[in-house]
Protein backbone atom coordinates (compact mmCIF):
# COMPACT_ATOMS: atom_id res chain seq x y z
CA UNK A 1 0.00 0.00 0.00
CA UNK A 2 1.39 3.53 -0.41
CA UNK A 3 1.19 6.40 1.94
CA UNK A 4 -1.22 8.92 1.18
CA UNK A 5 1.03 11.60 3.43
CA UNK A 6 3.67 13.42 1.64
CA UNK A 7 5.42 15.17 4.24
CA UNK A 8 8.08 17.52 4.46
CA UNK A 9 9.53 18.27 7.69
CA UNK A 10 11.13 21.88 8.85
CA UNK A 11 10.65 21.80 12.05
CA UNK A 12 12.16 18.94 13.47
CA UNK A 13 10.33 18.64 16.63
CA UNK A 14 7.45 16.96 14.39
CA UNK A 15 9.51 14.14 14.17
CA UNK A 16 9.79 13.32 17.74
CA UNK A 17 5.69 14.37 17.82
CA UNK A 18 5.46 11.65 15.20
CA UNK A 19 3.64 13.57 12.88
CA UNK A 20 3.67 11.70 9.92
CA UNK A 21 2.11 8.81 11.68
CA UNK A 22 -0.59 10.92 12.83
CA UNK A 23 -1.17 12.13 9.70
CA UNK A 24 -2.14 8.94 7.93
CA UNK A 25 -3.65 8.07 10.44
CA UNK A 26 -5.87 11.13 10.47
CA UNK A 27 -5.96 11.31 6.88
CA UNK A 28 -7.24 7.46 5.89
CA UNK A 29 -9.51 7.44 8.50
CA UNK A 30 -11.14 11.09 7.13
CA UNK A 31 -11.06 9.37 4.12
CA UNK A 32 -12.46 5.91 5.20
CA UNK A 33 -15.03 7.45 6.93
CA UNK A 34 -16.75 9.75 3.88
CA UNK A 35 -16.35 6.16 1.71
CA UNK A 36 -13.80 7.84 -0.54
CA UNK A 37 -10.68 5.66 -1.25
CA UNK A 38 -7.21 5.71 -0.12
CA UNK A 39 -5.13 4.68 -2.93
CA UNK A 40 -4.08 7.03 -5.68
CA UNK A 41 -4.64 10.53 -3.39
CA UNK A 42 -2.11 12.11 -2.22
CA UNK A 43 -2.06 15.00 0.28
CA UNK A 44 1.51 17.57 1.36
CA UNK A 45 1.94 18.04 4.48
CA UNK A 46 4.47 20.92 5.24
CA UNK A 47 5.40 20.54 9.32
CA UNK A 48 6.68 24.02 10.18
CA UNK A 49 7.01 26.60 13.46
CA UNK A 50 4.96 30.20 14.21
CA UNK A 51 7.21 32.38 12.04
CA UNK A 52 6.86 29.86 9.07
CA UNK A 53 3.11 29.80 9.35
CA UNK A 54 2.94 33.21 10.10
CA UNK A 55 4.85 33.90 6.67
CA UNK A 56 2.06 32.06 4.94
CA UNK A 57 -0.64 33.29 6.72
CA UNK A 58 0.29 36.66 6.01
CA UNK A 59 1.08 35.61 1.78
CA UNK A 60 -2.30 33.46 1.59
CA UNK A 61 -4.73 35.06 3.99
CA UNK A 62 -3.24 38.52 4.39
CA UNK A 63 -3.14 37.47 8.41
CA UNK A 64 0.64 37.98 9.57
CA UNK A 65 0.23 36.27 12.49
CA UNK A 66 0.41 32.66 13.46
CA UNK A 67 -2.21 29.76 13.35
CA UNK A 68 -2.18 26.01 14.01
CA UNK A 69 -3.29 24.88 10.87
CA UNK A 70 -3.63 26.13 6.75
CA UNK A 71 -5.09 23.85 3.80
CA UNK A 72 -4.95 25.04 0.27
CA UNK A 73 -7.42 22.76 -1.71
CA UNK A 74 -6.60 21.07 -5.15
CA UNK A 75 -10.28 21.69 -6.12
CA UNK A 76 -13.42 23.71 -5.23
CA UNK A 77 -15.53 21.63 -3.75
CA UNK A 78 -17.35 23.36 -1.44
CA UNK A 79 -21.17 23.50 -1.50
CA UNK A 80 -23.16 26.02 -2.79
CA UNK A 81 -26.09 25.54 -0.30
CA UNK A 82 -25.13 26.08 3.51
CA UNK A 83 -25.48 22.65 5.19
CA UNK A 84 -24.81 20.53 2.12
CA UNK A 85 -22.37 18.46 1.35
CA UNK A 86 -19.29 18.97 -0.99
CA UNK A 87 -18.85 17.87 -4.12
CA UNK A 88 -16.77 14.40 -4.40
CA UNK A 89 -13.42 14.73 -5.54
CA UNK A 90 -11.86 13.36 -8.75
CA UNK A 91 -11.54 9.88 -8.86
CA UNK A 92 -8.09 8.61 -8.03
CA UNK A 93 -5.20 8.21 -9.81
CA UNK A 94 -3.66 4.89 -9.49
CA UNK A 95 -1.01 5.41 -11.99
CA UNK A 96 -0.26 9.06 -11.19
CA UNK A 97 -1.73 9.92 -8.13
CA UNK A 98 -4.27 12.71 -7.74
CA UNK A 99 -3.32 15.47 -5.33
CA UNK A 100 -6.12 16.71 -2.58
CA UNK A 101 -3.94 19.64 -1.96
CA UNK A 102 -1.28 21.17 0.37
CA UNK A 103 -1.52 21.20 4.50
CA UNK A 104 0.66 23.58 6.94
CA UNK A 105 1.09 22.40 10.60
CA UNK A 106 3.13 24.87 13.17
CA UNK A 107 4.23 23.00 16.13
CA UNK A 108 4.20 26.12 18.54
CA UNK A 109 0.85 26.76 18.44
CA UNK A 110 -0.53 23.67 18.34
CA UNK A 111 1.42 22.58 21.84
CA UNK A 112 0.66 25.74 23.22
CA UNK A 113 -3.30 25.07 22.35
CA UNK A 114 -3.08 21.78 23.63
CA UNK A 115 -0.85 22.96 26.90
CA UNK A 116 -3.92 25.69 27.30
CA UNK A 117 -6.88 23.09 27.04
CA UNK A 118 -4.73 20.28 29.46
CA UNK A 119 -5.44 18.19 25.49
CA UNK A 120 -3.26 15.00 24.75
CA UNK A 121 -0.42 16.78 21.82
CA UNK A 122 -1.28 13.66 19.81
CA UNK A 123 -4.69 13.79 19.78
CA UNK A 124 -5.09 17.81 19.39
CA UNK A 125 -2.31 17.57 16.12
CA UNK A 126 -4.46 14.18 15.23
CA UNK A 127 -7.78 16.72 14.90
CA UNK A 128 -5.80 19.79 13.21
CA UNK A 129 -5.01 17.17 10.44
CA UNK A 130 -8.70 15.97 10.21
CA UNK A 131 -9.76 19.57 10.04
CA UNK A 132 -7.07 20.12 7.50
CA UNK A 133 -8.30 17.08 5.28
CA UNK A 134 -11.75 18.40 5.69
CA UNK A 135 -11.26 21.54 3.84
CA UNK A 136 -9.21 19.63 1.21
CA UNK A 137 -12.16 18.12 1.18
CA UNK A 138 -14.60 20.92 0.14
CA UNK A 139 -15.53 21.23 4.17
CA UNK A 140 -15.48 24.93 5.65
CA UNK A 141 -17.14 26.51 8.89
CA UNK A 142 -17.27 29.48 7.82
CA UNK A 143 -21.26 29.72 7.50
CA UNK A 144 -23.32 28.11 10.38
CA UNK A 145 -24.51 24.83 8.84
CA UNK A 146 -21.45 24.26 7.39
CA UNK A 147 -19.81 24.72 11.06
CA UNK A 148 -21.94 22.36 11.96
CA UNK A 149 -21.50 19.56 8.92
CA UNK A 150 -17.66 19.68 9.69
CA UNK A 151 -17.90 19.49 13.21
CA UNK A 152 -20.19 16.76 13.50
CA UNK A 153 -17.99 14.96 10.97
CA UNK A 154 -14.14 15.71 13.31
CA UNK A 155 -16.35 14.55 16.06
CA UNK A 156 -17.37 11.45 14.41
CA UNK A 157 -13.66 10.50 12.68
CA UNK A 158 -12.03 11.07 15.91
CA UNK A 159 -14.65 8.71 18.21
CA UNK A 160 -13.97 5.99 15.80
CA UNK A 161 -9.85 6.92 16.26
CA UNK A 162 -10.53 7.08 20.35
CA UNK A 163 -10.29 10.82 20.46
CA UNK A 164 -12.54 12.53 22.70
CA UNK A 165 -15.07 15.38 21.38
CA UNK A 166 -12.63 18.38 20.67
CA UNK A 167 -15.44 20.67 21.08
CA UNK A 168 -16.61 19.75 24.57
CA UNK A 169 -14.74 21.29 27.16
Amino acid sequence: MTTLIDIVIEDPRWEEAELEALAEAAAVDTLEHLGFPVEGYEIAVLACDDARIADLNAEFRDKPTPTNVLSWPSYDLAADEDGAAPTPPPPPDLLMGESLGDIAIAYDTCFAEANEAGKNMADHVTHLIVHGVLHLLGYDHVRDRDATLMEGLETKILGKMGIADPYKG
